[in-house]
């Protein structure tokens, strides 16, 4: 689909405006929207709302999860068109969307400015959510800020085309906007076709092995099934100990930390980013901190036990884990097995309570069974999931791409039209 752009341009003034069509006008904040203050004394309203990654939710205030005020009389009751703003931690946080429209009558925290407008909401949604993509709201005001007040918005200019033009720009927003979500959800869900593909195909290999026609015997474990009668069950505190990580405390003091320091520290979050191997961490500990830590030297295999439990890793650098994790000490062998059998998370099926969260400490790590090929057939079978998974792998990241290519598309396509890039009149 091409675009074309407006017959002539003016100069805007402003810098993230740039030019806008000639026949638009353009307005301060102030002129169109007017905050809202109405509170919810008497508990009116009890439909509690919240503001999560750009859109306006309503929040179940009965599961215990997030905080909650004392009393919901301090809130402030929003009706649907209103629009949201959350300026808070500015200074800290700057991937949040800053901004969304309310679909729903209820009531919101205080904290957050709530406004109304004559004009039409929905396109004025539109422009709030390409000035939050473009980071508008983290340069106004005077250096940087935690948080933005109402007086400082309301300086803020908005471009102001007619009312049709906005209903215009709306309507093509809606159905091109729509379009790309659906195509970003079904690249989604052939990555989540892809990554249970990926969990068989290493299942099926680290407990039946690669011969269809190999004899086959039970193994007296629930995961494990049948395995070859060939291979050897075994717990792996019969391969290995099994021993958690430890940390500095108390973990926020500085003086155990050093971007210098020999060796990086390992949090649930570098695991996560690593893709089953550590190369880097965003912080390294001093000499103090890594003597009341847990030293790892490169190759050495470790796995989570808290947040995302369950995640292996080998790390690549001189590294320190803390006691949400567990390592295993004199490995000598089968490293990469094991790897690939936490990998294939079915050998932690069962090991949580029965309606509760998965829980791993080391004593329920070291008793775990896994079945043990001969070597030679270990080293093919290692062969063949570093192949398939590599293959797999490709093709996951060609999707994610593919997604990361569609969404900056949807915030480019949004930009340009409510800030008159492109004349989006014809189609619509």
């Amino acid at each position: 689909m091409e675009f074309k752009q407006y017959p002539s341009y003016k100069k805007s003034g402003v810098e993230w405006l740039g030019e806008v069509p000639e026949h638009w006008n353009l307005k301060r904040f102030c002129y169109l929207f007017a905050e809202n203050k109405k509170k919810n004394i008497g508990l009116k309203e009890t439909n509690v709302l919240s503001l999560s990654y750009g859109n306006i939710k309503e929040k179940k205030i009965d599961d215990n999860k997030g905080l909650l005020p004392e009393s919901f009389e301090t809130y402030q009751i929003i009706e649907p068109n209103d629009i949201v703003f959350r300026f808070t931690d500015l200074q800290n946080d700057k991937r949040s969307l800053r901004s969304a429209i309310s679909k729903y009558h209820g009531i919101i925290t205080s904290a957050y400015i709530a406004v109304k407008t004559k004009q039409n909401a929905d396109f004025y949604n539109y422009l709030f959510r390409a000035y939050d993509l473009q980071k508008v709201f983290y340069s106004m005001g005077e250096g940087m800020r935690q948080s933005l007040k109402m007086d400082e918005l309301n300086k803020m200019p908005v471009v102001l085309p007619s009312e049709d033009e906005q209903k215009r720009i709306v309507a093509f927003l809606d159905t091109e906007t729509t379009r790309i979500d659906t195509l970003i959800a079904k690249q989604e869900k052939l990555i989540e076709l892809l990554e249970e593909q990926r969990k068989s195909i290493i299942s099926h290999a680290v407990t039946k092995g690669l011969n269809p026609n190999a004899p086959m015997k039970d193994s007296g474990v629930e995961w494990l099934g049948e395995v070859p009668e060939h291979w050897e069950v075994k717990k792996i505190k019969r391969i290995s100990p099994v021993n958690r990580g430890a940390s500095p405390r108390p973990i926020n003091d500085l003086k155990y930390f050093d971007d210098n320091g020999e060796y990086a520290w390992v949090r649930i979050s570098d695991v996560t980013r690593s893709n089953g191997f550590l190369f880097e961490t965003e912080q390294r500990l001093s000499s103090l901190g890594a003597s009341f830590s847990v030293k790892l030297e490169p190759e050495s295999l470790f796995l989570s036990i808290a947040a995302t439990v369950g995640k292996p890793c080998i790390t690549k650098i001189k590294t320190c884990i803390h006691d949400g994790f567990v390592y295993f000490p004199n490995l000598n062998k089968h490293r990469d097995l094991l790897f690939n059998i936490f990998e294939s998370k079915l050998c932690f099926v069962g090991l949580g309570k029965l309606g509760t969260q998965l829980n791993l400490n080391s004593e329920t790590v070291e008793d775990i069974y896994v079945a043990i090929p001969p070597e030679s057939e270990e080293k093919a079978i290692l062969g063949y999931i570093q192949t398939e998974t590599t293959r797999i792998d490709n093709l996951i990241s060609k999707q994610k791409s593919l997604i990361e290519k569609l969404k900056e598309y949807r915030s480019s396509i949004i930009s340009h039209a409510v800030t008159g890039k492109i004349d989006i009149r014809e189609f619509c």
